[in-house]
């Protein structure tokens, strides 16, 4: 029967392969009894921190198991839900594509919160599998779990609801419109944060609404009736840093010419919001760090000291953890932000949303212009506020990435708005009111070869771009469109539109 090892890569793992050693993944995959034709791992660790990839080309001139990596992305290593779904994942994909193997689980690397859903999982919904654990005096060993658990818990989401302490979202957070189901746990988690008075790190690109999610943790807290404050550093020039977030005293430099308060002291009792907090240089870093340590500031050109009592939230669109890494930023900093984190997603990745949101975004805009000077001198005989999107302008909001998000979506849709004075907008006043995508991807030009590149990868962005430009430009016709792109049938475009999903 054919054996399949599963495991998350831990820590030790990689470091004692980096120095020669071994590890528990190394010491189950080299047994002398047991051989395993394949290994699936799951990996969480940025590049930065631990190179998991050198790990695996390490463990490669190892063994002749054919591996596999997953690298997952966690809000933390004890989030129980997002561990959850990644083991879950990864054990159904491997039970599908191999259902008559066996699947050993090593349990010993990893976070004692990953160790515990391996159990849960092979008690409940893949009962065959078998536990392997690994010691030094003990070596690579079966592990008997004495104990069975309530199919109850096989659902992904009653961990979640865990992790979460089932709160139900708050109704400051009804402003975010989302059908998506990502979306949705991460609004409840936002209700959690909001809570307790803790501070809170928002990931995410330009136009996720970053800033929505500040606002309603702000609304939904204790001190929703005190000060909100707004703060993009990145739009501060750096000789004002200082007196902007702590104020300054009359005369303290040139042009002060008042006492003034800073950022922090105008949320005093209530939040502060630090957009692109990621774009602070470090000497400010230093500056801010106390201020979160002790609660206490000086403004500039004063010796007095001044209490605050201040929530604070940060986003960024940077990688703080690279930032760590490469010294552009402060860990100790990092670490004293970084109490609850929220990841959000691009809206393309936002299954079911784009859609959604863009109906949402034209009923808010559409009335905007019902009291227009050409719709009262009759120009246009439709009702403004039933503009809506033609089959074929869907098709194009579903097919463009967004690198904008919400925010681009946002300004397509108003400019159509501005431009076409009909009740319904087409696929071509869609793509007259959206911007010119410049020639190939940015990371087709970033292309050096200075590292290893997934070539693959990059086939198959390229060809996913002209399929659905050959879709849009013949209007759906599959023979046109295979003639285009030089197919010898309309079977093999057909093939390729199954393939990127496009309908």
């Amino acid at each position: 029967m054919e054996r399949i090892l599963i495991a998350w890569i831990g820590g030790f793992d990689i470091d004692n392969g980096h120095d020669g050693g071994t590890g528990a993944i190394h010491a189950t995959l080299t047994q002398d009894d047991i051989t395993y034709s394949r290994a699936y791992f799951l990996c969480n660790y940025d590049k930065a921190f631990k190179d998991s990839d050198a790990y695996l080309d390490w463990l490669n001139t190892q063994t002749e198991t054919t591996l596999h990596k997953d690298d997952i992305t966690l809000t933390s290593p004890q989030d129980f839900g997002e561990i959850y779904d990644a083991a879950d994942k990864l054990l159904s994909q491997v039970q599908a594509q191999h259902p008559k193997a066996q699947l050993s689980i090593q349990i010993s690397p990893g976070t004692p919160a990953m160790q515990a859903v391996w159990i849960l999982l092979g008690k409940t919904k893949y009962p065959n599998v078998t536990f392997l654990q690994s010691s030094k005096e003990q070596g690579v060993h079966e592990a008997h779990i004495p104990f069975n658990i309530s199919a109850e818990f096989q659902l992904g989401n009653k961990l979640t609801d865990l992790a979460t302490s089932n709160v139900p979202t708050h109704a400051a957070f009804d402003d975010i419109k989302t059908q998506n189901a990502d979306m949705n746990r991460l609004k409840q988690k936002a209700s959690v944060l909001a809570s307790h008075d803790i501070p809170v790190l928002i990931n995410g690109a330009s136009g996720t609404g970053k800033e929505l999610f500040a606002t309603a943790i702000h609304n939904a807290s204790e001190r929703r009736s005190q000060p909100l404050q707004i703060l993009n550093c990145g739009a501060i020039p750096k000789e004002l840093i200082d007196s902007t977030l702590f104020g300054h005293k009359k005369g303290a430099f040139t042009g002060a010419l008042s006492d003034q308060k800073g950022v922090f002291e105008a949320a005093n009792g209530g939040t502060l919001f630090l957009d692109e907090f990621g774009e602070l240089p470090l000497d400010a870093q230093v500056r801010l760090l106390r201020v979160l340590q002790e609660g206490t500031l000086n403004r500039v050109g004063d010796s007095k000291t001044i209490k605050v009592d201040v929530r604070l939230i940060c986003a960024t669109n940077k990688d703080l953890m690279q930032a760590v890494a490469s010294g552009e930023f402060r860990e100790d900093l990092f670490y004293r932000i970084a109490v609850g984190v929220l990841n959000l997603p691009p809206i393309k990745e936002r299954k079911g949303d784009l859609i959604y949101l863009a109906d949402t975004l034209l009923e808010q805009i559409s009335p905007q212009f019902s009291t227009s000077g050409e719709l009262q001198a009759g120009m246009n005989e439709s009702k403004q506020g039933d503009k809506k999107l033609s089959p074929k302008a869907k098709n194009i909001i579903l097919s463009h990435d967004w690198p904008g998000n919400v925010r681009e979506l946002h300004s397509t849709l108003l400019r159509a708005c501005l431009w076409y004075k009909g009740a319904i907008i087409s696929e071509q006043e869609l793509t007259d009111a959206m911007f010119a995508k410049a020639q190939g991807s940015a990371k087709e030009q970033a292309i050096t070869l200075d590292q290893a590149v997934d070539l693959q990868e990059i086939l198959d962005s390229l060809e996913e771009k002209y399929v659905r430009l050959a879709w849009q430009k013949t209007n759906g016709q599959k023979k046109k469109a295979a003639e285009l792109l030089g197919f010898s049938s309309y079977q093999n475009y057909n093939k390729r539109l199954e393939k990127y999903g496009i309908k």
